[in-house]
Order: C-alpha cells, then structure tokens, then sequence
C-alpha cells in the first residue's frame, strides 16, 4: 500500500475503505475541520451515504511563530491550551488577544461555511471527526472537547496522516481511531501529499453545497 497520497481527495477515499461499518447510517455524520479537511470528509460522506458539515476549530498560534500552537478555539467557545507552551509564554494578555482574534474568524467561518444554516445536533449520534493529517493534534483535541460536551453517542476520528505519539494520545480521548499512515519521520502532514494546495473558502462552500444536494437527491430516490 502506499504511504502517500495523491490528494485529499484519495486521502478521502482510502479513509472511506476504513469506515464502512458506517456506510448508510441515519444516525451517523461526518464533521469536517476546515478547510483542510473538508475535500477528505466530502468523500468519505459521499462514499458512506452520510451527511457531511463543517465543525470550526481554529489554532491558537505564537504571533511570532504561527506553526507553533499554543491551543485551538473550536465551536461553541471551547478552548484548549498547549500547557507546555503557554507555561513558557506566561503572558496572559497576548494569550487573551490571539483568542479574540481567532474567535472573530471561527465566528466568520461559521456565517460563510453555513449559509446560516444552524449546526447540525449531534446528540446521540455518531459523529466521524475529519481532518487532512495532525501536527500536533491541538486543533482536534479541541474539537473533540467540544463535541464531547454535546453528548454524542459516539465519536470516531479518521485523519490521513499523524505522527504515531499523537495518533497513541487522542486515540484515548475518542471510542474509535483512524489514521491511515502513522510514520516514524513526519515532519510535516504536506510532506505526505503530492499535491497539499490550499483549500479556499469558496472550495468548502462547494463542496457542502454538492454533499448537501447528493443527500437530498439520496432521500428522494429512498421515497
């Protein structure tokens, strides 16, 4: 098997391989991380006959070195800090000013994503977080956190790609964990792409609009 992929796209479809113990089920849904991980998501959702949304989680990174996360805000206001980071900045204005200005656009994010459609409930559902690889699994840790205070029946994450220590560490945070490839030398989740261009705002927009569509279309033909 081989331990690149071409693009999210297949980064999606091999994932969708790994999930099909939850193909057509109506308590199921599939919760991408934008942007990133909506083109993985859309075909995983596509592939599985589930609905597809977004759940917002921007990092929290150092002004100085935005690569370096201090922790992530998600939707619904969680935060979740990098103790080992904020231990070394200790400087709780700076800290309290990247969260202000992460929170406007998470809040812009959930306007221009949703077309001010409402976030899906996911109580009592399974929800299949997605994301296009983990660096440092601030962003879905957080967003873990936050889905687990909205009583899920279930929580499964699936990533292309992570680092073995990160896959290990959520892996006990969710009931279950997918990484596709783990390497021991990963560096960076672009290296593990051929192609890791840019996903744009008007790309996610797409292509909930298209997975949308496909699941009206899909409930139509079931009629």
């Amino acid at each position: 098997m081989p331990t690149r992929f071409r693009n999210r796209a297949e980064a999606g479809q091999r994932l969708a391989e790994k999930l099909g113990h939850y193909a057509h089920r109506n308590d199921a849904i599939v919760l991408a991380l934008p942007r990133g991980g909506v083109p993985v998501g859309f075909e995983i959702a596509r592939a599985l006959n589930l609905p597809l949304d977004v759940f917002i989680v921007r990092k929290l990174g150092v002004p100085w070195q935005p690569e370096l996360a201090m922790g992530a805000i998600a939707s619904g206001d969680t935060v979740v800090f990098n103790e080992n980071v904020i231990q070394q900045l200790g400087e709780s204005e700076l800290i309290d000013s990247v969260i202000a200005r992460e929170r406007v656009e998470l809040q812009r994010r959930e306007r221009m994503y949703r077309d001010n459609r409402p976030p899906p409930d996911v109580r009592g559902r399974i929800v299949i977080l997605v994301d296009d690889g983990l660096a440092t699994g601030a962003t879905m840790r957080a967003a873990i956190q936050a889905i687990r205070a909205q009583q899920p029946a279930r929580i499964v994450v699936a990533v292309p790609v992570a680092s073995p220590d990160v896959c290990a560490d959520l892996a006990t945070l969710v009931d279950e964990m997918i990484c596709e490839v783990t390497p021991d030398s990963f560096y960076a989740v672009g290296l593990w792409y051929d192609d890791f261009s840019e996903t744009t705002d008007q790309e996610v927009r797409d292509l909930l609009r298209e997975a949308n569509q496909f699941q009206h279309d899909s409930a139509e033909g079931n009629r």
